[in-house]
């Protein structure tokens, strides 16, 4: 096969129908396979030769180019989508009362949605998101939109000082549309997305997460600090946390579906287990260990206003979030000797880069360098 002559297929739309699109530089041999295709034709549009999308159409091109030409399926092929097992319910989007002058999300993007099941804050931020698209381009059919207009809204976001992670969640919720929705994988491959911002994790030195945890309003406050800073759980890791996932012979915390679909422990501290049983006498929880009215799961913004009251009433001014207490949990616990593979493990992180970054907020490794003014 000859690596130097290649081929490239893109998911086209052409009068609203899927058309395989075909990329080549100027060549022979391709250009005379390419006349054998079934009614190949040309797009000025697109600049290149586009045919039907259809299984047969697909597999012709594979064979009649397999072993002559490299053909670069990158462009076309699916990715597999991250799920979560946790059943997502999507029909308040659909009963919501429609108002005039406002398109919504289709019928078609809820039910992809559900049928992947995505996790339930993902589909808020891409139904939010792929709508707030779809009306800046109002005028126009959702179908029709390209490439061109997407990078044009995305000028736009940039142009207002949206954060990174904005633009990318709204790239993210465009392309679910038109690649997964429609089933065009990587249509829009080739968009633009802004560079990774390398952020440090913001943490509270161990006063502070004293003063926090002793400046709560009552043991069920108490214990959900405690357990985010002491197991280092995400919010929704401690919201979907069941009375049977508390295993006090073993001293483990068994955390069900977190991120990615996984399953692992993380550390029950035994003054949090003591905690655990007064809360438990005075709250009497039925399925969920934290529980609000009637009970049900507790909600995410509780949490988030707790743990906001409580740093409040200890002075610290900084903005404060629950993901804090977890990025403590991990920083202390580097700083106290423990190694990097077992802090992975605990947070449950798929690579250790990611755990790494820890290392460039835990205080430990700047004692040992002395400070050129005081030499």
């Amino acid at each position: 096969m000859n690596l130097s002559k290649h081929i490239t297929l893109k998911h086209l739309l052409i009068n609203n129908q899927k058309m395989i699109g075909i990329q080549f530089y100027s060549d022979k041999v391709i250009q005379a396979l390419i006349k054998e295709l079934p009614n190949p034709k040309w797009s000025k549009q697109f600049a290149m030769v586009y045919v039907k999308n259809t299984k047969q159409n697909l597999n012709q091109i594979l064979d009649k180019f397999r072993g002559v030409v490299w053909v670069n399926m990158n462009s076309f092929s699916r990715d597999s989508p991250k799920r979560n097992n946790e059943p997502v319910n999507v029909n308040s989007y659909r009963n919501r009362t429609k108002v005039d002058n406002y398109k919504y999300v289709p019928e078609a993007y809820l039910l992809k949605l559900e049928l992947k099941r995505y996790a339930i804050n993902t589909c808020r931020t891409y139904i939010s998101q792929v709508e707030k698209f779809i009306n800046h381009y109002y005028d126009n059919n959702i179908i029709e939109l390209s490439e061109q207009h997407i990078r044009s809204y995305i000028q736009l976001l940039i142009q207002q000082n949206k954060s990174n992670s904005y633009i990318n969640q709204t790239i993210n919720s465009i392309k679910f549309y038109y690649e997964v929705v429609l089933e065009m994988p990587n249509r829009f491959y080739s968009i633009e997305r802004p560079r990774k911002e390398k952020k440090l994790p913001k943490v509270f030195s161990k006063q502070e997460i004293r003063s926090i945890i002793d400046n709560t309003n009552n043991i069920k406050h108490r214990c959900i600090i405690s357990l985010l800073y002491s197991a280092g759980l995400r919010r929704s890791e401690l919201l979907n946390l069941k009375l049977t996932d508390i295993d006090s012979k073993r001293m483990l915390i068994f955390i069900t579906n977190a991120k990615n679909n996984k399953d692992r422990y993380s550390l029950l501290s035994k003054t949090v287990l003591e905690d655990l049983k007064l809360y438990y006498l005075e709250w009497k929880p039925k399925e969920y260990l934290f529980e609000g009215l009637l009970s049900q799961k507790y909600s995410a913004e509780s949490v988030s206003k707790i743990v906001r009251n409580a740093s409040n009433k200890a002075h610290i001014r900084r903005k404060v979030t629950p993901h804090m207490l977890r990025h403590s949990f991990a920083t202390h616990l580097l700083e106290n000797g423990t190694d990097i593979r077992s802090i992975q493990t605990l947070l449950g992180h798929s690579s250790i880069k990611t755990t790494e970054i820890y290392t460039q907020v835990a205080v430990n490794n700047f004692k040992l360098i002395k400070n050129p003014l005081d030499l």
